[in-house]
C-alpha cells in the first residue's frame, strides 16, 4: 500500500497539471464544486442540526453553497437550526471559501506535488491579475496569513466586548471568532437568532466588523501591494490605486445616500441619536459591498434605499477578494472610458498610466454577462413565485454578488427558486471571474485586419 502512494500522487498531479493546461477555469470550477459537495454532505448529517434530524438536501446544499461562496443568504436560521457542530462546519466552509477559487486550486496542487508548479502559478495569476509568476507563492501565503491575522485581531476586540455585555467567556469567544471570520470573508452569516440588531449603536462591535468587511473586500493583491509599500503610496500599482479610490468613493457615496434616505424613517434611523445614526449609516453603506450584515430590517427601509443597495451590491468589491459583484475596477475602467470619450481623448488613462483597450472590452463583457444572468434568474423567480420585481431583483442581485442582504423571503422560496439562487451564488463567485480571466488570456494575432468603419452610437 505504501509503495502505491507515490504512484497515486503522481497520477493525480499529472491529471491536475493536464487539466490546468487545457482549461484552468474548468479546474477551478471543479475544485470549488467539489468543496461545496463535501460541505453539503457534512450538513446533511444528523449531527449538523439542532433537532438531530437530517436537513433536507436543498437546505444543506443552499447553506453549503452560501457559506463556501461567502454569501450569507440562508433558508434556515443559522443560530437555531444548526447545532454547534453544524455551525463549526459552516464557519470552516466560510474560511475555505474565502481563500478563493484559484487559490484553492493552487493549494490542491501543493498538496499533491508539495510545491506550486508553473501551471498552478498561471492558474492563480489569471485570477489575481499578477503578471510576475514569482509573486504567486507570496500571494498564497499572504492570503492565509493575512486573513488569519485580521480575523484574530477582530476577534480580540469583539470577545471582551461581548463578555462585557453579559455573555460568558465561552459564548463571547465563539461569537467573536464567528463574526470575525464571517466579517473578513464578507460572508454575512450570524451565529444567533437576533444577529447584530441589539448592537446598532455599539461602536466597539460594529466598527471592527466594518473594518474587517472593508479590508476583506479590497482583495489580496491590493493588501499585498500596500503591505510591501506602506510608506510609499505613490509606488502602489494601478490596480491598488483604482481599487482603493473606487472603494472609498463607493463607501462615502453609499453612507451619505443611506443617511439621506433613512434619516426620518421611524422604523430604521429616526429613533437613533447623532452618533448612532452616523454609525448605522456607515454600516449600511459598507455592507452592500458584499458584507451582508444589517442592524435594521431591510423590509423597513425605503424603496430608494433598496435600489441603492441593488447598485452597490452589483458593483461589489475588489478583484481576487472575498467580495462579489462585477468588481470596483470594472466600474472604474468603464467610468474612465466614458470620461476619456467625453474629453475626446484617444487613450483611457489613470494615475499616469494608460489602460489598454482590452481591459475595457473585458469590463464591458463582464458587466453585460452579469446583467444577463441576473435578468434570466429574475425571470425564473417571477415565474415560480408571486413576488414583486423589487423583491426578486434584490434577492437575485444579493445572491449573484455574494452579498447576503435579504428582504427576509429567501426561506419562503419553493425548491426551484432555491436552486436558482444556488446557481446564482456559484456563478457569481466563480463565473464572471473565470470568464474575465479567459477573455484576458485569450489573444489572437491576425495578419490581415479588416477595413475600419464606425457605426452610429447613441
Amino acid at each position: 500500500m505504501r509503495q502505491g502512494l507515490p504512484g497515486t500522487a503522481r497520477s493525480m498531479r499529472e491529471f491536475v497539471d493536464r487539466l490546468a493546461r487545457q482549461s484552468p477555469a474548468r479546474l477551478a470550477l471543479g475544485v470549488f464544486g467539489s468543496v461545496i459537495a463535501v460541505f453539503t454532505a457534512l450538513l446533511s448529517t444528523s449531527f449538523a442540526t439542532a433537532s438531530g434530524e437530517r436537513a433536507p438536501f436543498v437546505d444543506a446544499l443552499f447553506t453549503a453553497t452560501s457559506a463556501v461562496c461567502v454569501t450569507g443568504l440562508v433558508t434556515v436560521p443559522t443560530g437555531t437550526y444548526w447545532s454547534a457542530a453544524g455551525q463549526v462546519v459552516i464557519l470552516v466552509a466560510i474560511k475555505v471559501g474565502g481563500l478563493g477559487v484559484m487559490t484553492l486550486a493552487s493549494l490542491l496542487g501543493m498538496a499533491v506535488s508539495r510545491r506550486i508548479g508553473l501551471t498552478q502559478r498561471l492558474l492563480v495569476s489569471s485570477e489575481t491579475k499578477m503578471t510576475r509568476l514569482g509573486e504567486v507563492g507570496s500571494l498564497v501565503r499572504v492570503v492565509i496569513v493575512t486573513s488569519t491575522l485580521f480575523e484574530v485581531a477582530i476577534a480580540l476586540v469583539l470577545i471582551p466586548r461581548f463578555h462585557a455585555l453579559d455573555e460568558s467567556w465561552g459564548q463571547a469567544t465563539w461569537h467573536g471568532v464567528f463574526y470575525a471570520i464571517s466579517a473578513f470573508n464578507n460572508a454575512g452569516f450570524i451565529p444567533t437568532a437576533y444577529g447584530l440588531t441589539p448592537y446598532g449603536s455599539d461602536w466597539l462591535i460594529l466598527l471592527p466588523i466594518i473594518i474587517g468587511v472593508f479590508v476583506g473586500s479590497l482583495g489580496f493583491p491590493v493588501i499585498l501591494d500596500v503591505m510591501r509599500r506602506v510608506r510609499s503610496p505613490r509606488r502602489w500599482n494601478l490596480h491598488s490605486k483604482l481599487t482603493l479610490v473606487a472603494s472609498g468613493s463607493l463607501v462615502a457615496f453609499g453612507t451619505v445616500l443611506v443617511a439621506a434616505f433613512e434619516w426620518n424613517n421611524v422604523k430604521t434611523f429616526a429613533p437613533l441619536d447623532w452618533p448612532g445614526t452616523i454609525l448605522a449609516s456607515l454600516f449600511a453603506g459598507v455592507m452592500p459591498r458584499s458584507g451582508g450584515f444589517s442592524t435594521v430590517d431591510i423590509n423597513d427601509m425605503h424603496q430608494s434605499t433598496w435600489l441603492l443597495n441593488d447598485a452597490l451590491m452589483f458593483v461589489g468589491g475588489g478583484s481576487a477578494s472575498t467580495a462579489g459583484g462585477i468588481k470596483v475596477t470594472t466600474l472604474a475602467v468603464m467610468l474612465l472610458a466614458i470620461l476619456a470619450e467625453a474629453r475626446g481623448d484617444k487613450d483611457v488613462e489613470a494615475f499616469g498610466r494608460r489602460i489598454p483597450r482590452e481591459a475595457l472590452q473585458v469590463a464591458i463583457a463582464v458587466s453585460l454577462v452579469s446583467a444577463t444572468f441576473i435578468l434570466a434568474a429574475c425571470l425564473v423567480l417571477l415565474a415560480v413565485t408571486d413576488w414583486t420585481l423589487d423583491v426578486v431583483l434584490f434577492e437575485v442581485i444579493s445572491a449573484f454578488a455574494t452579498c447576503g442582504l435579504s428582504t427576509g423571503v429567501t426561506a419562503d422560496l419553493p425548491d426551484t427558486g432555491k436552486y436558482v439562487l444556488v446557481f446564482m451564488m456559484f456563478i457569481g463567485r466563480t463565473g464572471t471571474m473565470t470568464f474575465a480571466a479567459a477573455l484576458a488570456l485569450r489573444s489572437r494575432r491576425r495578419v490581415i485586419r479588416l477595413p475600419e468603419e464606425r457605426p452610429i452610437i447613441g
